[in-house]
């Protein structure tokens, strides 16, 4: 292994004073030249392709530990998001800001209930092919809307749970790749970028993931995204932001995510799959979860998915991390064979 690059967020989200402590010889980082990022695993991941792509290392090891459970809630956590002295006194947190998204959406384009509800049918559907889910079970649009109502609009059930995930992707140059495996998958492009702090300051609906995926899409060489992209893993921590990233990536419209949803595109068996393992509904290791998206697009390519193997072909796929309050922060990553 040429380096190393791990994804642990410390107090937050690892459970532990110093994130590397425990398993950073487990990870293979012993007297390697290492590195860690805080916060979305996808970062790792680019960090990782950049050190690779530089010259001066082979190969690289990407890690996302997130082991949360001996921790406060998320809520508690992403609360301390905030700045010490004009959000925090209010007790903004990841939920209050995600809920004000989806008043925002729903009151500005008519996005329903029912669609929103319809997101957590559909990947907690899907969840139940996928041995790694957290939660597996069969629900109805009935069900999510009967669920407990944790900041108004958002019910109990339209909010990713709290789960805990390691997970390791190995990257290599071209021709060690080769040597390694006659299947290789590859590195076509990726993209990130960050919105305003003060959440005051933005447009909820108009947020950075468009901006992130049209940098992706220019170094894949991508020009129409509906058509091209065969699989898509979308980390949706409330299920409403799924239909809202659709249009962000140019799946669809702006303000016709709804509509696109209801057509039956992003079903298991629809034009352009979105979230076949169950998304982050059905399993949320908080730093993790992007790189679980890449994974799953990974498998999807090699064809190595089991139960929520596409019946499709499986050439392209996106990968798509956020972090922060209603999105603040996206990165997308293209790969294919």
């Amino acid at each position: 292994m040429g380096t190393v690059i791990s994804a642990s967020s410390d107090v937050f989200h690892g459970g532990i004073s110093c994130a590397n402590s425990y398993y950073w010889d487990a990870g293979a980082a012993f007297l390697k030249n290492a590195s860690r990022q805080d916060g979305e695993s996808l970062f790792a991941f680019s960090y990782a392709i950049m050190r690779i792509l530089s010259g001066s290392y082979d190969s690289a090891l990407v890690l996302g530990v997130c082991k949360g459970s001996e921790n406060p809630e998320n809520d508690m956590l992403t609360h301390f998001f905030t700045d010490p002295f004009y959000q925090r006194q209010i007790g903004l947190n990841e939920t209050i800001a995600a809920a004000l998204q989806k008043r925002e959406y729903m009151d500005r384009y008519g996005i329903t209930e029912e669609q929103c509800a319809g997101v957590v049918v559909k990947n907690l559907g899907n969840a139940l092919r996928n041995p790694y889910a957290h939660i597996k079970k069969k629900v109805e649009i009935d069900d999510v809307l009967a669920s407990e109502v944790v900041m108004d609009p958002l019910r109990s059930m339209e909010c990713a749970p709290k789960s805990e995930g390691i997970i390791a992707m190995l990257l290599a140059k071209e021709d060690l790749a080769k040597k390694l495996t006659d299947k290789p998958v590859w590195f076509k492009g990726y993209g990130s970028s960050i919105d305003k702090f003060y959440l005051g300051d933005r447009d909820l609906l108009d947020g950075q993931l468009k901006t992130a995926a049209m940098r992706a899409y220019d170094v894949a060489g991508i020009t129409d995204p509906k058509k091209e992209i065969d699989v898509a893993e979308i980390c949706e921590p409330y299920a409403f932001q799924e239909l809202l990233w659709y249009e962000d990536l140019g799946f669809c419209e702006r303000g016709e995510g709804g509509k696109f949803f209801d057509s039956g595109a992003t079903k298991i068996d629809g034009k352009i799959p979105v979230n076949p393992s169950g998304g982050v509904i059905a399993n949320n290791p908080y730093v993790s979860r992007g790189l679980y998206r890449l994974a799953e697009g990974f498998l999807q390519i090699r064809g190595q998915a089991g139960e929520r193997q596409l019946d499709t072909k499986v050439t392209t796929a996106l990968a798509h991390g956020t972090h922060g309050f209603a999105g603040q922060c996206h990165a997308v990553a293209i790969i294919g064979n």
